[in-house]
């Protein structure tokens, strides 16, 4: 009898938030229904991230071949590991010059900058602005000063600079609120035991915000590997390995060639499987490499 009674008061007590709850939704129905968009929200961006992955992977899988990853490209073949080979070298270059740039910055403007600067504000607004500029902009301008104004013509190197002055703002953004979410209790404790301000940010602050940082590059990374327009402008469109300064192809611009064409579809669908996969890869290393980087709780 004992135990009996015991379940049934257990069973009471949890019940009891969930009629809490409904009552609280009745005296306030302006709350049950924000919870009702929310979730209809939530539950249309999940069907359709599965639906669009599905779709890839169904339309994608039975027209991968062992021809599609031939070596050399040819007009038979169709071969993508040339563009894979660009993909990676673009994505190298593009964040070799636009990581070290961004974070760069938003150490600055969080650690260095005096409270109230108006050039921070400016900064700030500029980042903004860049970030909601279109990407056939940054093309037309990669076009006219890296491939003409600097003679470097359809390059791997113009179209990696292009990238880097594009994904420059989400690098910087996205560090600096990585920066400001580490507690000053920190900087506190590094200035108490005796350590410099330059200490401190780059062995206190900086390890600490690294998951942040981390989700910025990967950030980046998305944006670069999914590139088109801007790429068409100043990279070109040649198939085949590319050195720095050689025109090439990525494998977006692969994708959009062979499906613009209309003689690849079912080659251009596989290179649509491809792509995701390393785009699913890139963030699966990226998210492992920041839990285990990040910085253990005091």
């Amino acid at each position: 009898m004992d135990k009996s009674n015991s379940l049934c008061e257990i069973k009471v007590i949890n019940r009891q938030p969930l009629v809490d709850k409904f009552k609280s939704y009745r005296r306030h129905p302006g709350s049950f229904l924000l919870l009702l968009l929310v979730l209809i929200a939530a539950l249309l961006t999940v069907a359709t991230l599965l639906f669009l992955v599905g779709y890839v992977l169904i339309t994608g899988i039975p027209n991968l071949k062992p021809s599609l990853f031939a070596w050399e490209y040819n007009s038979e073949n169709v071969s993508m590991v040339p563009a894979i080979i660009n993909t990676i070298e673009m994505v190298i270059m593009a964040l070799l010059a636009a990581v070290p740039l961004g974070v760069g910055a938003a150490i600055y403007l969080v650690e260095y900058a005096k409270k109230g600067n108006k050039i921070v504000g400016i900064v700030r607004l500029t980042a903004e602005t860049l970030t909601g500029i279109p990407s056939i902009v940054y093309g037309l301008f990669g076009m006219l000063f890296f491939v003409t104004a600097l003679g470097w013509r359809n390059s791997m190197l113009a179209g990696a600079m292009t990238l880097a002055i594009m994904v420059l703002p989400t690098v910087m953004r996205t560090t600096e609120e990585a920066l400001l979410s580490v507690p000053d209790s920190y900087r506190e404790g590094s200035f108490g035991l005796g350590a410099g301000k330059l200490r401190t940010v780059f062995q206190i602050v900086l390890p600490a915000s690294i998951p942040g940082i981390l989700s910025g590059v990967i950030l980046a990374i998305g944006r670069i590997v999914g590139e088109t327009a801007a790429l068409i402008y100043t990279s070109g469109t040649v198939a085949g390995l590319a050195g720095v300064m050689d025109s090439g192809r990525t494998l977006a611009i692969h994708m959009y060639v062979l499906s613009n064409e209309g003689l690849h579809k079912n080659e251009a669908n596989a290179t649509a499987v491809i792509l995701l996969l390393i785009v699913l890869g890139i963030n699966a290393v990226s998210g492992k490499l920041a839990k285990k980087l990040e910085a253990p709780e005091a």
